[in-house]
């Protein structure tokens, strides 16, 4: 019997794809808008900061009439995944593929010039659909009339929406040292410059958000804490403040205090962050079942964001510490679908698959872990069949890490799922030939939540991480497609993706091991000839 679950949810458990059908399809995102740091006069010290801060401003208003501007966050997770700096300056190119990765209908790009105290803010919205800009705005103004300044383009640039309600508006040299804070590269830098912006405005809590994330970044968790803290009840930060002092209290292991604290956050409204961490509480301190199992709250936060592979995980994560493998088996399988190289759900797989006694599956998952992260592949590693403190905690109250790949096809799972991933492979294949990489990939992701180990799925993907650049994610699929099914293309692929990263023994490695399997492989000898010319 699987403990402590409602009768719906044990058929869930018992029969994957009659409930994986049943489950109701989350919405699509609506298009949404970007906007991307604007050129600034990279070698004025005085302004170099305004690019980032014109780039705010606008997503700010654009968000205050009801738009729908991308948060900076989400901007970094995309610039992160494209390897790029948080505040580079992009080709339009390079804009698109930005705006593709985190859903954007339209981006604004844009350029800042100023003259003594004169300041002329430049815009262009371009369409991602048809990669077509629109006339470009223009609005001058000084220093000191930046705000309004920024305003006047986003009206422009973005029109409609409902009336934008009055809101804090800082001074602008608290707003020049906190953007200046939030673009920084080191924690501590980022800490003296928000700590400067809340000496010129003691009430800027969007300051003391940032200061909470320049300090847990340092590790000093007591400190973040008591910035978050001083956000008063009445202010529209309040709700997020409180749930990063929550985040916090879990670090410092004051996990009553943090328990109390997250249930009055639930009770003003449902919230799969905040039901996530609440289950990492009861996890870590053992909590009375009577306040709620962790797979309880875990369970509760599945259901409002069921496309999140660590709340798949943590579910899955707290089944198997529970002792329920069954249950345990079919959640970190979901959340393998949804990130198969998630190496810790593969090695917690293996454990449950163990216990249920199927030792020959778990050996595989237990490979697979050791294939996706050297953490595995250490032998003592090994031994804790069931390691404590994985469960993942939400470190804001807007989670990132949900994916919506699998939303367009969930309706479709009570079809044979075979067939199906093969139809998506297909597709995926003749869009990868025809270098349609956006639309390939949208297949292959397909392919994959439909039948995770399909060899030739990662295969694809990891090509087409290397035709963008991305020799890291090309790297981490690729021994994906290695482990489910071994070739001489997917090592050479790998091979290739090792030498632009310019790990020259991982390369030669793989080199070798594609000439094992086929010692007549042009392909292989080709790159093994390449690796000993030191990769020229």
């Amino acid at each position: 019997m699987i403990r402590g679950m409602a009768p719906a949810l044990v058929a869930l458990c018992l029969a994957p794809a009659a409930a994986l059908a049943q489950a109701p399809v989350p919405p699509l995102p609506a298009p949404r808008i970007l906007v991307v740091a604007f050129e600034a006069p990279a070698r004025d010290g005085r302004t170099y900061w305004l690019g980032e801060g014109v780039a705010l401003l606008l997503a700010d208003d654009i968000n205050a009439r009801g738009l729908g501007a991308i948060t900076r966050p989400a901007r970094e997770r995309a610039y992160d995944q494209l390897h790029l700096p948080a505040t580079a300056v992009l080709s339009r190119a390079t804009v698109i593929k930005v705006g593709e990765i985190v859903g954007a209908a339209q981006v604004i790009v844009g350029e800042v010039a100023v003259d003594g105290d004169a300041l002329t803010v430049r815009a262009r919205t371009i369409r991602i659909d048809v990669g077509r800009a629109e006339s470009e705005i223009v609005e001058r103004g000084t220093l000191g009339t930046l705000f309004d300044v920024a305003a006047r383009v986003a009206r422009r640039a973005v029109r409609g929406g409902t009336a934008a309600t009055a809101s804090f508006t800082p001074s602008l040299q608290a707003f020049e040292q906190f953007v200046k804070g939030i673009v920084a590269e080191q924690p501590a830098t980022q800490a003296a410059f928000l700590e400067a912006a809340l000496k010129f405005e003691p009430g800027y809590d969007r300051a003391r958000i940032a200061l909470w994330q320049a300090r847990t970044a340092q590790g000093e968790n007591a400190a973040a804490l008591a910035a978050v803290k001083a956000v008063p009840a009445t202010s529209p930060q309040a709700r997020r403040a409180r749930f990063l002092a929550g985040v916090s209290m879990i670090a410092l292991k004051q996990h009553d205090e943090a328990f109390a604290l997250f249930k009055e956050l639930q009770a003003d409204g449902a919230d799969a962050t905040i039901l996530n961490n609440l289950g990492i509480v009861q996890l870590r301190r053992n909590g009375p079942a009577e306040q709620g199992k962790p797979v309880y709250f875990f369970t509760k936060a599945a259901e409002l964001t069921p496309n999140d592979p660590d709340v798949l995980f943590n579910l899955g994560y707290a089944y198997a510490v529970d002792r329920d493998p069954q249950a345990a088996i079919y959640w970190l399988r979901e959340a393998l679908r949804r990130d198969p190289t998630d190496a810790d759900a593969h090695f917690v797989l293996a454990s449950a698959l163990d216990t249920s006694g199927n030792s020959v599956e778990a050996g595989r998952e237990r490979e697979l872990a050791a294939q996706v992260s050297a953490a595995y592949a250490d032998p003592a590693a090994r031994r804790d069949p069931l390691p404590r403190g994985l469960a993942r905690v939400e470190p804001d109250l807007e989670s990132w890490r949900a994916s919506g790949v699998d939303q367009a096809i969930t309706s479709t799972t009570q079809r044979d799922q075979r067939d199906l991933a093969q139809f998506h492979l297909e597709r995926g294949r003749r869009l990868f030939d025809a270098e349609q990489d956006r639309e390939a990939a949208g297949e292959l992701r397909r392919a994959v939540f439909l039948s995770p180990y399909e060899a030739e799925a990662h295969l694809l993907l990891g090509r087409i991480h290397l035709r963008g650049g991305r020799p890291a994610e090309a790297v981490a699929a690729l021994k994906v497609s290695i482990w489910s099914r071994d070739s001489v293309a997917a090592r050479v692929t790998l091979g290739d993706a090792y030498l632009r990263l310019k790990d020259l023994p991982s390369a030669k490695l793989q080199a070798q091991k594609a000439l094992a399997l086929d010692p007549a492989s042009a392909e292989a000898k080709a790159l093994l000839e390449k690796i000993e010319r030191g990769g020229q």
